[in-house]
């Protein structure tokens, strides 16, 4: 057991080093001429400058949230000794908080080398520059994925010594400790999201309102004073935002299934762990597998397909990790597991993480096909552009709305199809499976923004065309692949989510969610409209931030003679200062609503009804994000499709066109859609799902654990009554009321007893007193008649 447990964080170093490898081998190539370098330089310098701002502002929220969590004064009484767990709980999300923001510093370092030196690259070829962008995307991947599996290896293995002395509640504690890690880390992802979508869409929006509209100057044109704050934003939403994103949704989607795994009681060769250990094991080696498929990504020449290439390696490691999960989890689980009251073999574990990859893959294909260039959905949107911004708006919406419906399909099927291999735990494990190649899924996405950086700098430094059309064909492929890796994001976090909050319910004690109730069913309403209340202050910020963009850049055109015949260089500090102040102020209000909200809920309303609540933000939370997602998508591949020219109506239309100007209207309204509030549903629903996770022990239903779900009320009642019962209750199932009284008389039942007999009398339900057949003297006594409860009977009657 000990060896598999090193194992893991050994497979997060492995990864570390092949960054740091890649990382030098990226920082070696030429960065081009001096005039290059300089446009890098200021990217560069903004974009730290950027995350240095969020970073202050981050460190007070870290120190003031570990500090409650450290003063919430946790103490566990387990075998008679006092565990005081608040402080460990805090240093855990203290840790956390550094390693999503690491991570998140990692890809923005590397993007911000990698850019120039891909539009060197370009000089000499479309294979070079590929090497060099998806290099530098690697390095992102590989250093999310290397952080996360060291970070809950490492501290899961730390938590195991300090509890020690707990003996059979060792585990379980030091699960519980790790929520801390989770927390931590979606918490910074959420800022980072949110704070790095508001940057990048307010100078993006600024840049083409005066910039294209107005100037009518190309994108990333040098004149713009806006564009370096445009490319700087690249960087800060689509790197840094999405690595702390999906280092999130890592964390959490492995936390999810050792929670759910140590509710699973098992013989094996580890200890009992091997339910615990199996999603961490299965994601580091989806680390080595996803080095592996790095190599396929190559091509041969400038005619060469790039998403080919990058499918290629997609595919490959998603493949190898698919074959090893099965050997693993045939050599590491026992024949069958049973997960409150759910029997299944280790093989229906198999077919869940399969169920899991395929959903994954596709919500990618899904998403590519409503958002790419030449496929129905985006000419639907150039079509209706020739009647002006309207019909284009309208348009956008309408594909969508449209592509929520195969996505939660696909999901739905993928929730049902691994809940029956694997009741619960199969849901997790799926989710563990979609991730497990996080790595190479986020080097194809962090390759889209350093490509499109690399092609602005070879607009700003205007380097022969046959450059901008290598870094152009690098910059297409990557809209589609931040299309799919939106996709991809979103679905891992609705199956976190479910997995999140099935742990919830374990924790929390609740034997079920009755949406009948008054209370859970508004719980569930206010749930449904927080997602819509958080994209309404995204979407706002960004308009607010693009509003003081826009007067700069049209007082910069105004007041600065020369700008536009090349003479003067604009103010590009001072439009790169205002996304910088406008996102770090405007992501407080969202963010505060997401991590303060469930606690609320929670401790005013209790653990029922903030079920309820988490219930409606999922919901809603997914489908806001795919639609807005998409919608945004859409829009910007409508634009660009211009740029070579499109047919409507039997005439061919280009850039300054009029329908051109319409689909920038439309790219300019989806722009916050697919890079601020979209992605950011992603977090919210999983952030609140964590920070519940977090406060379960303290809302918990008459401190009820996970175990106390396998009995419905009855049994709960009758093991509460901690005596033997002189009467059998099952026999009152099919009697009326004065018949079980009497029988009830007729073997000398207390007041009480007989009271509970009647209570159930007529209802011709005898599964739900089979638990206190022959009378319950304990909770133990329950537990043994739970056990030889068939699997399907414990099924019928978990929740």
């Amino acid at each position: 057991m000990e060896n598999v447990l090193y194992l893991i964080p050994a497979l997060g170093v492995v990864g570390l080093l092949v960054m740091a490898i890649k990382s030098a081998w990226v920082s070696k190539q030429d960065a081009g001429d001096a005039k290059m370098t300089e446009l890098a330089g200021y990217i560069a310098d903004g974009a730290m400058a950027f995350l240095k701002a969020e970073w202050k502002v981050l460190s007070i929220f870290v120190a003031i949230a570990a500090a409650l969590l450290a003063y919430s004064g946790t103490i566990h009484e387990v075998n008679g000794k006092p565990i005081h767990s608040s402080w460990i709980i805090s240093i855990s999300f203290i840790i956390g908080a550094v390693f999503s923001a690491t991570a998140g510093y990692i890809g923005m370092k590397v993007a911000t080398k990698a850019n120039v030196r891909t539009t060197q690259a370009a000089r000499t070829s479309l294979k070079q520059a590929l090497k060099v962008s998806f290099t530098g995307g690697t390095v992102m991947g590989l250093g999310v994925a290397g952080l996360a599996v060291l970070g809950l290896g490492g501290l899961f293995i730390a938590f195991l010594s300090i509890f020690a002395d707990l003996g059979p509640d060792t585990v379980k504690t030091a699960i519980e400790v790790l929520t801390g890690f989770s927390l931590g880390a979606e918490s910074i992802a959420l800022f980072a999201r949110v704070g790095g979508g508001i940057y990048t869409k307010a100078a993006d929006v600024g840049a083409d309102l005066v910039g294209k509209v107005e100037a009518g100057i190309p994108e990333d044109d040098v004149r713009n004073p806006a564009t370096i704050a445009d490319n700087v934003g690249d960087n800060v939403g689509d790197v840094a935002g999405m690595g702390a994103d999906l280092f999130g949704s890592y964390v959490a989607t492995i936390l999810a299934t050792m929670v759910l795994g140590q509710e699973i009681s098992v013989e094996d060769n580890f200890g009992g762990m091997s339910p615990i250990l199996l999603p961490m094991l299965i994601c580091g080696l989806g680390i080595i597998f996803s080095i592996v498929g790095t190599w396929f990504v190559t091509i041969k020449d400038d005619k060469s397909n790039v998403q080919n290439a990058l499918n290629l390696g997609n595919w490959a490691s998603m493949g190898l990790t698919v074959v090893a999960s099965y050997f693993v989890v045939m050599w590491m689980l026992p024949d069958t597991l049973n997960l409150r009251g759910y029997e299944f073999s280790k093989l229906n574990v198999f077919w869940a993480i399969l169920v899991g990859t395929v959903v994954g893959a596709i919500m990618s294909i899904v998403t590519e096909y409503y958002t790419a260039m030449g496929k129905a959905p985006v000419l639907s949107i150039i079509q209706q552009s020739s009647t002006g911004h309207a019909t284009n708006i309208i348009g956008g919406l309408s594909v969508g709305m449209k592509s929520t419906v195969i996505p939660i399909l696909t999901l739905a099927a993928g929730i049902m199809l691994s809940y029956h291999f694997a009741g619960l735990y199969g849901v997790a494990i799926a989710a563990a499976g979609m991730m497990a190649t996080t790595a190479m899924q986020l080097a194809i996405d962090a390759f889209g923004p350093i490509a499109d950086n690399a092609g602005g700098i070879a607009e700003m430094s205007q380097l022969p065309p046959e450059v901008r059309e290598r870094t152009d064909n690098l910059d297409a492929v990557g809209n589609t692949t931040a299309a799919t890796g939106k996709g991809f994001a979103i679905a891992s976090a609705a199956l976190t989510s479910l997995a999140l909050f099935a742990a919830f319910v374990g924790i929390a004690g609740i034997d079920a969610i009755n949406i009948y109730k008054a209370n859970v069913l508004a719980g569930l309403f206010v749930g449904g409209m927080i997602p819509f209340i958080f994209s309404a202050l995204c979407i706002q910020a960004v308009g607010k931030a693009a509003m003081d963009m826009v007067q700069e850049v049209r007082r910069q055109f105004r007041e600065i003679p020369g700008i536009m015949e090349y003479k003067a260089k604009p103010e590009y500090e001072k439009c790169v200062a205002i996304s910088t102040k406008a996102s770090i102020r405007e992501m407080m209000l969202p963010g505060g609503i997401a991590l303060i909200t469930p606690v609320i809920v929670g401790f005013v309303f209790g653990p029922e009804v903030l079920g309820g609540l988490l219930a409606g933000v999922t919901v809603s939370g997914v489908l806001m994000g795919i639609f807005q997602s998409n919608a945004g998508g859409a829009w910007d591949n409508a634009k660009k499709s211009f740029e070579k020219g499109v047919m409507i109506n039997g005439e061919m239309f280009y850039k300054k066109s009029e329908p051109h100007k319409a689909s920038v209207t439309g790219d300019t309204v989806g722009d916050p859609f697919k890079d601020t509030s979209g992605p950011s549903m992603n977090i919210l629903i999983k952030l609140m799902s964590i920070v519940s996770l977090v406060i379960a022990p303290y809302i918990a239903v008459d401190g009820g654990t996970a175990e106390d779900m396998l009995m419905d009320g009855t049994k709960t009642e009758c093991c509460a009554a901690k005596k033997e019962m002189k009467c059998d209750m099952s026999m009152c199932a099919d009697m009326s009321e004065e018949e079980c009284a009497a029988y009830c008389d007729s073997v000398g039942c207390s007041p009480e007893e007989k009271a509970m007999c009647v209570k159930h009398a007529g209802k011709g339900d005898h599964s739900s007193m089979e638990g206190c057949e022959h009378g319950c003297k304990s909770k133990e006594e329950c537990k043994h008649h739970e056990g030889e409860e068939t699997a399907e009977e414990g099924h019928e009657h978990a929740h």
